[in-house]
């Protein structure tokens, strides 16, 4: 550890363009570690989102100062290993890696430790790949090709540059055994933080059911919304846009409403007054099934991923309920099952549920973590 007693800590993101889920995890880290100096591929936060981030501009990569970095930083995918690889740490004790591309392949020493939070090795290089291919228009033709090329040197650097990890934590079970996959390492579970103390449940449902999402296309939110459509007794409020829009819209009947893009309050006092959430993505973690629970709102999901974690699917605190595959007559029949249940999901359940995932929760996990890893504090039970 540093000569001065505490330990000095630097933070590595991977780019800040804007708040995601990955940006809420990383300001929940430095208000852990307030002191810590923090670094990324790139940084153009705003102001306001730099605000969430204790005011702290990143130590960035020559990626920053090339054309159109602003904008177009994705595209500089393949520079980004050897632009990580350039920041330099040395001079640390403690470096946690945010990532969930190529933060982790930071460079690190023998006597520096090295705690990656990771939300997912890289989706589009590992398993996903096809299916990222498939919706970028790349499945075959030179293009294609040159992905392909990419993507496995991509995999290659990324298998190498996790042996410099030393203690990996996952946002779910479910990344975790990517990780493992993957990397052939083992990873411990800390769930990502969620603001439940915005959310005030309410017990007096109304009778319309709820979904909300970017309509993009792993989202199936089209899927959702042509399930309700053959089941015109039920409504449906859609809360969302973006580039399958126009497809959601073609398959609506008169009983689902498309209001698009909604501020929080639509999107909250929707999701308070909604007799259930209707969820149907495979996600890492999944913040919004989640956010329905802290409204009191049980959540219909497809069984897969991280939801399968974060929502109580049978017994009596449960809090939703599941079906088994991405079509339109499952969803229909999670649907008829939910509302044949004996006894109503109830809000305090799915309230209790959610506030597992609070963002003091998380602040207290991560920080036992990293402790542990130290040697300072003995591990204890999760």
């Amino acid at each position: 550890m540093s000569d001065r007693g505490a330990p000095r800590v630097a933070v590595v993101h991977e780019w800040l363009t804007t708040l995601a889920g990955g940006e809420r995890v990383l300001e929940q880290i430095l208000r852990i570690w307030p002191t810590a100096d923090l670094f990324a591929v790139v940084d153009f936060l705003s102001d306001a989102d730099r605000a969430l981030m204790q005011g702290k501009r990143a130590r960035t990569t020559f990626i920053q100062r090339l054309p159109w970095a602003r904008t177009k930083y994705r595209s500089y995918l393949p520079l980004m290993p050897i632009a990580i690889e350039q920041l330099d740490v040395s001079g640390y004790d403690i470096v946690i890696s945010s990532s969930h591309a190529v933060a982790k392949g930071v460079i690190t020493g023998p006597d520096q430790l090295h705690v990656s939070y990771v939300h997912s090795p890289i989706r589009y290089a590992w398993d996903l790949q096809h299916q990222y291919l498939a919706e970028a228009g790349m499945s075959r033709g030179l293009k294609s090709a040159i992905a392909r090329l990419i993507l496995h040197y991509m995999r290659i650097w990324d298998l190498r540059s996790s042996t410099g990890v030393d203690v990996f934590v996952a946002n779910s079970g479910f990344i975790a055994r990517r990780i493992r996959k993957a990397y052939r390492r083992d990873a411990l579970v800390v769930y990502p933080p969620v603001n439940v103390d915005r959310f005030t449940p309410r017990a007096d449902k109304q009778d319309f059911y709820f979904t909300a999402s970017r309509m993009v296309p792993y989202k199936k939110m089209p899927l959702i919304i042509e399930a309700f459509s053959r089941m015109p007794t039920r409504r449906l409020i859609v809360v969302g846009d973006g580039p399958e829009f126009e497809r959601a819209k073609a398959v609506a009947g008169p009983n689902v409403t498309l209001l698009g893009y909604q501020g929080n309050e639509v999107l909250v006092d929707h999701m308070q007054r909604a007799r259930a959430f209707v969820f149907a993505a495979e996600e890492d973690f999944g913040i919004t099934p989640v956010e329905a629970q802290a409204c009191g709102t049980p959540v219909i999901a497809f069984g897969k991923g991280g939801v399968l974690e974060t929502v109580v699917g049978e017994g009596p605190a449960r809090t939703g309920l599941f079906y088994g595959e991405q079509s339109v007559d499952a969803i229909i029949d999670a649907v008829e099952r939910f509302e044949a249940l004996p006894e109503a999901i109830g809000p305090d359940a799915c309230r209790r549920n959610a506030e597992r995932f609070s963002e003091a929760r998380f602040r207290e996990r991560f920080e036992h973590t990293v402790a542990v890893a130290c040697g300072q504090v003995e591990a204890q039970p999760a």
